[in-house]
């Protein structure tokens, strides 16, 4: 594995370095110093190719990206997997804002909490089926306009002590959500919910599709899936799929 010093280094010189490495064949890339660089890991294609950041990178990691995996030894910043193909992007720590806007394939886990807008017009891409799971918490507007994909939250690690626990999601979830499915492990206030989305139980099938998930998000965050399964889990699905259409003429 190539290691890379992006200490100091113009955040377009270290993503230029990087494309030049994987043209003349270089595959796997181990990052360190990174502080704030946008754009690592952008519109990169092929599946063999592995990159592990060491440090906080900044906006819009793996945008655009097709087929790469990345690895976060720690924080992200806003954007991360912003309408991002295919591939992996495992944050270890925390991640900010708007994380998998217009996601169309691919997996995005992330062990802590996220901010705000997170999955916003995410959207399956053929035959693709985005994932994004979310160890801790949310802030207000998760699942955004939803269109398709499948989002999971988990509320880990939240304080059990009611006086000083968060909820585990924002207000306005799921608003404008028209496809996909989001899964969200414990109770919600039902008065957070966009009207235009439903609270279901857990069928056969989704426990099957939850199973598969989590055991692969618990495999590489290292977390003992018995401590995320031992709640229960409730899907939110979307009731409509025009649900502003009485807003218009036609």
């Amino acid at each position: 594995m190539l290691k890379i010093d992006a200490k100091g280094v113009y955040y377009k010189t270290l993503n230029q370095h990087i494309r030049e490495l994987i043209t003349k064949g270089e595959k796997e890339f181990e990052l360190i110093h990174v502080n704030g660089q946008r754009y690592i890991g952008d519109g990169i294609k092929g599946e063999d190719i592995k990159i592990i950041v060491n440090g906080v990178p900044g906006n819009d990691l793996g945008a655009f990206m097709d087929g790469p995996t990345i690895i976060v030894n720690s924080n992200a910043q806003d954007a991360v997997g912003n309408t991002m193909g295919n591939g992996k992007i495992i944050i270890k720590g925390h991640a900010g804002d708007v994380i998998g806007y217009g996601m169309r394939g691919g997996k995005i886990f992330i062990k802590k909490d996220v901010g705000y807008r997170v999955g916003i017009h995410m959207k399956g891409y053929l035959e693709q089926n985005p994932l994004l799971i979310c160890g801790g918490t949310a802030g207000d507007f998760f699942g955004e306009y939803m269109a398709g994909g499948t989002l999971i939250l988990l509320g880990l690690n939240n304080n059990e002590d009611k006086n000083t626990k968060r909820p585990i999601v924002g207000s306005y979830l799921a608003t404008g959500m028209h496809g996909g499915v989001i899964y969200i492990r414990g109770e919600i206030d039902e008065k957070n919910i966009g009207a235009e989305v439903g609270i279901k139980e857990l069928d056969s099938d989704d426990k099957k599709i939850l199973e598969r998930y989590l055991k692969e998000y618990c495999q590489d965050l290292d977390i003992d899936i018995n401590k995320v399964t031992n709640k229960r889990f409730i899907k939110l699905l979307p009731v409509s799929s025009r649900p502003y259409g009485n807003l218009y003429d036609y």
